[in-house]
């Protein structure tokens, strides 16, 4: 059986047991690169979970990621490969990914590009900057709840079990047209069913980065393979 996790830093474990963000952050793990780092990993939801199912773990997940490296990532590893269970935790509406030179760099609003490390280029830099003059919330909004939702139908097309969750901002906003995902996505409209603040609801509290420890991993892992069990693989 085979689990497949992706998301950002939440889904790949940041900070669960140490402070490594990336494996190559660690000198032990360079060769890893960006992927999570084996120690957080081990110990985050998706690790957990592929256990209490007794799968094997393939996750895609990478600190910082935006939806857009989520979905392309995603899709890649479906052209090849077919998952037994498949587990997304979405991120935020206000990162993106731009691709130069053979090279993906992942953009969050406000960051820092100039000091970044290693270096991001002059030109991406730029574009970087149009980027956050022109970007609309509410457009980015509308524009992954409809591209997840296909992704959802083509799952459902395909009958590869599925189960998404928003990790930080739901899809409550007035202009949405609330979709039918039956029993594949997680609150996809409530605040409170989202990965941080249902945790936080229960008790669990984050770092300044919003990343939550192992207790708090293993209490999404039992939230979800509940769910799972009950609603997604015997259905």
């Amino acid at each position: 059986m085979i689990l497949y996790v992706n998301g950002d830093s939440h889904s790949a474990g940041t900070e669960a047991v140490n402070h490594f963000g990336f494996a190559h952050d660690d000198p032990r793990y360079t060769s890893l690169g960006r992927r999570p780092h084996p120690d957080n990993l081990h110990a985050s939801y998706g690790a957990l979970i592929a256990k209490e199912l007794g799968a094997t773990l393939y996750c895609d997940a990478e600190s910082a990621s935006s939806n857009s490296r989520i979905m392309r990532t995603t899709n890649e590893y479906l052209k090849t490969n077919r998952p037994d269970l498949l587990i997304i935790g979405w991120a935020t509406w206000e990162r993106e990914e731009f691709h130069s030179d053979g090279q993906c760099y992942q953009f969050t609003a406000g960051m820092n590009v100039v000091d970044c490390w290693p270096p991001i280029p002059k030109h991406v830099q730029e574009a970087y900057k149009s980027w956050v003059v022109d970007a609309d919330p509410n457009k980015k909004a509308q524009y992954w709840h409809d591209a997840i939702y296909e992704l959802h139908q083509n799952l459902n097309q395909q009958q590869i079990p599925h189960l998404f969750f928003n990790t930080l901002h739901d899809f409550n906003h007035n202009f949405i047209q609330k979709a039918d995902w039956g029993n594949s996505y997680i609150g996809p409209y409530e605040s409170k069913l989202t990965y941080w603040h249902w945790l936080d609801a229960n008790g669990y509290k984050s770092n300044k980065w919003y990343h939550f420890g192992a207790d708090a991993h293993r209490a999404w892992a039992n939230h979800l393979t509940k769910i799972i069990n009950e609603s997604i693989m015997f259905t």
